[in-house]
């Protein structure tokens, strides 16, 4: 299989990537802000061309002015995908599919590098191994409660680090490859 999963993401010193119900408004706080720096986010987007979204971040971006995703195939994992509404773009569909099973399902389908996004639908994909790298950008704020993450898990995941990128503004980017067992 060559299809290959990344997650990149922004989490809170203390491990949350949203308060508890789901507001990211602590992401957009005007003190952390460097003009015209993007943290490699677009370099990273324009290297993936399949997105991976549970409901929950499907729901908090429909919520944006504009669709963030263009023109990307975008796949929302729900157990009720029929409550999913995929006029947002072409390329949309839902699935109610383990991450096993949406793998194979991309693999066969001419995906190649996959976007995971979301705490649930990340926390999945890397109990299932299926994780390939991830970039995580640690803010320096801690929220004292709110959606992990990380949660619990079955088995220890073995990482190593790639890269370590320092912001002036305290954001630390970490670049980690996962171990496959």
């Amino acid at each position: 299989m060559t299809l290959q999963c990344y997650t990149y993401i922004a989490m809170s010193l203390d491990g949350f990537i949203a308060r508890e119900d789901g507001d990211i408004s602590w992401l957009e706080d005007d003190a952390y802000r460097i003009k015209k720096e993007d943290y490699g986010y677009k370099f990273f987007f324009d290297t993936i061309d399949t997105l991976v979204i549970g409901r929950k971040t499907y729901e908090s971006v429909l919520n944006f002015l504009q669709w963030p995703y263009g023109s990307k195939r975008v796949l929302v994992l729900s157990h009720s995908p029929q409550m999913i509404s995929v006029n947002q773009s072409e390329n949309m569909e839902a699935a109610n599919l383990s991450p096993a099973e949406l793998v194979k399902y991309l693999d066969t389908t001419g995906s190649h590098n996959v976007y995971v996004d979301g705490g649930a639908t990340i926390q999945g994909f890397l109990q299932a191994g299926l994780i390939n790298e991830m970039v995580i950008t640690t803010i320096p704020i801690l929220l004292g409660r709110g959606i992990k993450l990380f949660g619990k898990l079955e088995h220890d995941i073995k990482l190593n680090l790639k890269n370590v990128t320092y912001f002036k503004n305290g954001f630390i980017q970490t670049r980690y490859s996962v171990r496959q067992a």
